[in-house]
Formats: C-alpha cells, structure tokens, sequence
C-alpha cells in the first residue's frame, strides 16, 4: 500500500503577501550605479538576511485606518492626529511613528492576534497611549511596522542591483508611480514634469500603479511610510548580518527611517536604497505607512 501524504499551504492573511526568507543586497548597488546617488548614508552595499513575513499589499488606506479606530474606541486606544486622506482609497497621512504603532496593536486586537509593541521590558503592558518608544515582542503574530531591511527586501520585489522597485528599466516615470518629476535626475524619464498630471498636489489610490515582483503596490511615490528603525547614518557599517532591527539606542533628534519616498519628492527619493527619517513624533500629511507580520 503506497504511503499517503499531504502538503498543506500556509496561505498569507488577508491583504497581505509572503516575502520569503533569505538574503538580499541591501544599499545602493554600487557595482551598477554611482556611489554617490544617496550618499554614504546607502553605503556600504551589504548583504543581508531576512526571515520570512508577511507584507500588506497596499499602504494602510484611509478607510482601513479609521475601521481600525472605530473599532478600538473605549479600548483604551488613544491618538495624537486624526489621519487625513483625499478619499478613503487613498493612504491616510499625518500619521506620526507613535499613532503607527499603536495602530498596530489596535488592529492586531481587532483581529483576534497578540499584538507586538508594549510599554514595558516585561511585556505586560500593551502599548496604547502617550508617546514613549514601546518594546517589541518579535515573537508575536500580530501587526507591526517592517523593519528598515525588511521594508527594502520587500520593496526589490525578488531582484538584485536595481533602482526602483521594478526590474525591467532602470528609469522612473509617471505612468509607473506617483513621484514629484524634475528633469535634473539622468533616470527620471518622465515625459510630464513635475506633479502627476492625474494627481496634482495629492497622493493617489492604491493600486494604481503596477505593483513589484512580490504583488506589493507603492513602494516607490505616495507617501512616506514609518519603518520600526531608528535612524543612523552610519548603521550600515556594522548592521547585523541576519533581521538588522536598527540600533538599540535612539539619536539625538529621536528619528527613525522613512522609506518609498512621496508624491512631494522628487525620483532620488524613489530609489528602493533611499533612507530618509524624520523625528518619531513628527506628523505630516505625506507620512503613512504599511504594516508588516512575522510568520
């Protein structure tokens, strides 16, 4: 009698998508563009291994934003800003790093999962309220904000050595991201300047743009989005080999990485090496992000 068996598929939750395990080259790829692109802050191109997780397909929309709040209201939740956004398709903004991360943990709750961030070293205490930088529980299956490595991994969609979070061209336009076009970047191709003649002085619907080799839409324009990371210029010169979380002690100006660049900011931003930040209390209408789940 031959020996029966069955595989059985883990498939990703809803609206999210799997960025599976291994190593990638993170930081501008030297080997093929100008050192100088990003400056030494990209630098030193490094290669990188990453645990498999889950990523939301789209940035965290308006609609989602306020579902999640509304069913958190008398839970204890509470937020510095309010969100905004040009439709509920769009992604919210005036979101600061805080408000992100406790919207983690709220929808982790709504969803019946253990949330990750929490106001103590025990972690006892699920982080709801104030501003104070919450300690993470790695080990917990709910929401959080991607690390800064894997919110690179993710963005190259499956592919070494490339400028944008697409493989075919090396060049950037309006038809394949909402982005601010100037004519001063050689890879900015754009037969239309400036904003997206669709989108003038706002940000875009989700989806509106192809997404990258993983199914994963916006990682280049539309709005900023919050990493866990704190923010160091010099970080690459000696992050970890494997899972890099950032460095354990904040910088002076509290600051922690931005990633995707917005529909403010022009190509240089777009680039999947790009790292910017911005102090974790800051909020403007061009900060979002996305959500992240560890396997």
């Amino acid at each position: 009698m031959p020996n029966l068996f069955r595989v059985v598929a883990t498939l990703p939750p809803p609206g999210m998508v799997l960025i599976p395990a291994g190593s990638f080259v993170m930081g501008n790829a030297t080997n093929v563009f100008s050192a100088d692109e990003g400056g030494s802050i990209e630098l030193p191109q490094h290669t990188v291994n990453v645990s498999g997780f889950y990523m939301d397909v789209y940035e965290v929309t308006k609609a989602l934003w306020d579902d999640v709040r509304a069913y958190n209201d008398g839970n204890g939740y509470t937020y510095s800003y309010t969100g905004a956004a040009l439709s509920i398709s769009h992604p919210v903004g005036g979101v600061n790093w805080f408000d992100a991360a406790k919207w983690c943990n709220a929808r982790s709750q709504r969803d019946g999962l253990m949330p990750v961030y929490y106001t103590d070293e025990a972690l006892t205490t699920i982080y709801k309220t104030g501003e104070q930088p919450p300690h993470a529980n790695w080990a917990a299956n709910g929401y959080r904000l991607p690390t800064e490595a894997e919110w690179e991994k993710a963005a190259r969609g499956g592919h070494a050595y490339h400028r944008f979070p697409w493989h075919d061209v090396e060049t950037i336009q309006h038809a394949r991201a909402n982005y601010y076009s100037v004519a001063q970047f050689v890879y900015d191709t754009s037969p239309t300047r400036f904003d997206h003649p669709d989108f003038i002085l706002v940000s875009s619907p989700v989806g509106y743009f192809a997404p990258n080799g993983y199914g994963l839409y916006d990682m280049a324009g539309n709005v900023w989005e919050w990493c866990w990371d704190w923010f160091d210029g010099s970080y690459y010169s000696n992050s970890p080999l494997s899972d890099p979380k950032g460095p354990t002690e904040p910088p002076p100006n509290q600051a922690r990485v931005m990633r995707g660049g917005t529909w403010q900011q022009h190509a240089s931003h777009a680039r999947v090496a790009n790292r910017s930040a911005q102090p974790h209390n800051s909020d403007y209408y061009t900060y979002g992000f996305r959500c992240a789940r560890g396997l």
